[in-house]
């Protein structure tokens, strides 16, 4: 017998299903949009402007797997927005490229020392 949303099985009760298309669908016009962006902070990005990586280009700072990341980091030792990009990987658990002049590994260590 398949439970029904909101019974209990086995001591658990049942999250009844969401189903966002069917919100959006039937939602007063632009009460959504509003939801998501008043309930979501943006982030402090204005430091990725003077950053040198944006004046590279993108292809250093996510090399294919098993290449050199030697460029990027030395890139990143000559900018000033370095602990900002850091911080900003750390804080959003970016996994891939260089951010703030350490690789993938670098910056899973420092999680990992920090828990």
């Amino acid at each position: 017998m398949r439970p029904v949303a909101g019974e209990a099985v086995i001591g658990r009760p049942v999250a009844p299903r969401v189903y966002p298309a069917l919100i959006e669908c039937f939602a007063p016009p632009g009460t959504v949009l509003a939801m998501y962006t008043d309930t979501i902070p943006t982030p402090d990005l204005s430091w990725q402007r003077e950053a040198l990586c944006a004046q590279t280009g993108a292809d250093f700072f996510f090399p294919e797997p098993g290449s050199s990341v030697r460029e990027a980091k030395r890139i990143c030792g000559m900018c000033e927005m370095r602990p900002a990009c850091l911080d900003y990987a750390l804080a959003h658990d970016e996994r891939f490229g260089v951010w703030g002049g350490l690789s993938e590994k670098e910056r899973l260590q420092i999680r990992r020392t920090a828990d």
